[in-house]
């Protein structure tokens, strides 16, 4: 078998090699600092996440066309070329997180349906417990015989 000189990929390394005093780097991040905030802190607002989900869903989408314009005009705004024709750099540091926003607010609605769903069978069982006489008041008011 011939082994290939393929390259050993080092995120640690490609992360290291990133100029993160990019100006417009700052804003990618601070970017998704704030969408993570607005992912918690709007926990309560569902049509606001739904919203909000379908439009990072929609961006992540769309990073195969964003890297093929920022590779056109990365001269404009960064320093180095980061936007590979294989779209590594904006797959890791554009859409990962946003993804992992995304699987937060999943993650939300999962843990609130699980809640309703709890407080739904707590509530029937009341309602169960109210409906059903206590032992004490039950009489048999039924004298017929029981046909066979």
């Amino acid at each position: 078998m011939v082994k290939q000189n393929v390259p050993e990929f080092n995120l640690w390394l490609f992360l290291q090699s990133i100029e993160w005093r990019d100006p417009w780097l700052i804003g990618l991040v601070t970017f998704h600092i704030v969408i993570t905030l607005m992912a918690i802190l709007t926990r309560n607002h569902g049509n606001f996440q739904v919203v909000l989900f379908l439009m990072l869903l929609l961006l992540v989408y769309f990073s195969e066309n964003i890297n093929e314009v920022a590779s056109t005009h990365w001269r404009t705004f960064s320093r180095q070329q980061y936007f590979d024709n294989k779209g590594l750099f904006i797959s890791l540091v554009f859409s990962v997180p946003i993804l992992l926003n995304c699987m937060i607010m999943v993650s939300g609605w999962l843990y609130q349906s699980s809640q309703l769903m709890t407080q739904l069978k707590q509530a029937q069982l009341r309602q169960r417990q109210r409906r059903q006489p206590s032992c004490d008041n039950v009489t048999d008011t039924d004298h017929r015989p029981k046909s066979d």
